[in-house]
């Protein structure tokens, strides 16, 4: 007899959801790009510590209590036809560990005196951030199933949202 948690229906969420929030953060990305190459390094480390924290929300909280997320279940989705199919939170978790990593560093590198590795982080996030958003595809979701394949991770350990 299957236990519970085998008859249950993973519970999935919109991916949608993901793909607005990577609307938003690359709005945020590029005004950061922007803002370090005209050298402001004060307002670059400000918009990247903004960054940062998004990120780390995602990574940490887990995608439904994103605050993109929860804009987008309370405000848009509400207006939008029912989902063809949900998707598994984890991968979408994971990219946002890896928006974390990519703009932690790049922060942490403008603090030591490196004001170049704010703008070039934000270039990289915002680089990943819009083909999510323009194109549905997610480098980190990815690189989670690339992990996933390859037996370094197990599926939905990022899940513990």
């Amino acid at each position: 007899m299957p236990s519970p948690s085998e008859t249950r229906p993973a519970a999935g969420i919109d991916p949608r959801g993901p793909r607005f929030s990577a609307s938003i953060m690359s709005v945020l990305l590029l005004v950061t790009v922007f803002t370090g190459l005209a050298g402001a390094v004060v307002a670059t480390s400000i918009l990247l510590a903004v960054a940062v924290v998004i990120f780390a929300w995602g990574a940490i909280a887990g995608v439904r209590r994103h605050p993109f997320g929860v804009l987008f279940r309370r405000v848009v989705r509400p207006h939008l036809a029912a989902p063809v199919e949900l998707e598994d939170p984890a991968a979408p978790r994971f990219a946002q560990l890896v928006g974390l990593i990519v703009t932690g560093v790049g922060l942490l590198l403008a603090l030591i005196g490196l004001p170049l590795a704010a703008p070039i982080a934000a270039g990289l996030a915002f680089i990943a951030a819009f083909l999510n958003a323009a194109f549905g595809f997610c480098i980190g979701c990815q690189m989670y199933l690339a992990l996933v394949r390859a037996g370094l991770v197990r599926r939905g350990a990022a899940r513990a949202a």
